[in-house]
């Protein structure tokens, strides 16, 4: 707005500009302080002080630049139209040289809540939040470790998994999985699988643990029991490509 304006074209975008960047002016003033407020739990997350402080130092430079942008826009009301032209010419530049600011400490706060986990599940302080976090970091440690051929400590963490929330079938579904893809078991995979339940109708989940059954009677070495169970299940649902992408890949 402030840019426009100064080519003095479009007259009303130079009082929603001074509206605008005082307003932003006001707001990071008010961002920059409560990040302050708040980066204490954060930074005690082992290996995240490095990156709250990054932020942190970021922010405060945003804060500086833009409130000093919205005090040249107030000065500038104050001043003769020459003057008052020459400090407007200032702000804009300052804001253009903000936008850069404001960029490094949104990316910087990015890499802390996506890199880090800084703030996620514990910025309400609810203990299911927390929770939530913790199945979140075993899961996706559990994927790493398995991509990376550690089989065991996939399964481990897994286990951790179960022994947090032993009913939950999704978590279940994971375990017959780790026994089939970690441990290599295929029989204890199918004591597992056989006692979960799932509703027949169940678009999701039962997709999801038939295949799982093909999958470990395909490793146990009963192909043809395998293919019953997928083409059963490629009947129900004709729809899944998954089912039937299994299925192609029995026949071939």
């Amino acid at each position: 707005m402030r840019v426009v304006a100064m080519t003095g074209r479009l007259k009303w975008t130079g009082p929603a500009a001074t509206t605008l960047l005082v307003i932003g002016g006001v707001a990071a003033y008010v961002a920059a302080k409560s990040g302050t407020a708040a980066h204490g739990p954060v930074e005690r997350i082992p290996g995240a002080r490095t990156a709250v402080q990054e932020h942190e130092e970021w922010g405060e430079r945003t804060r500086n630049v833009f409130v000093g942008v919205a005090a040249l826009e107030l000065i500038a009301l104050t001043l003769s139209a020459g003057a008052a032209r020459t400090v407007r010419a200032v702000s804009a530049l300052a804001g253009l040289a903000g936008v850069g600011v404001l960029y490094e400490a949104a990316e910087h706060g990015g890499d802390l809540v996506y890199s880090y986990a800084g703030g996620v599940g514990i910025r309400t302080g609810n203990p299911e939040d927390v929770s939530r976090l913790l199945v979140a970091g075993l899961y996706n440690e559990a994927q790493v470790a398995r991509k990376a051929g550690k089989g065991q400590d996939a399964n481990r963490l897994i286990q951790m998994l179960v022994e947090r929330n032993p009913t939950d079938t999704t978590t279940r579904l994971l375990w017959a999985e780790s026994l089939l893809l970690d441990r290599k078991d295929p029989v204890a995979t199918l004591a597992a699988l056989d006692s979960i339940a799932v509703r027949p109708d169940d678009a999701r989940m039962r997709p999801r643990r038939d295949m799982l059954v093909a999958d470990a009677l395909r490793q146990a070495g009963h192909v043809d029991s395998a293919r019953v169970v997928l083409q059963a299940l490629a009947t129900q649902f004709p729809a899944n490509p998954r089912v039937k992408a299994k299925l192609d890949s029995l026949t071939l």
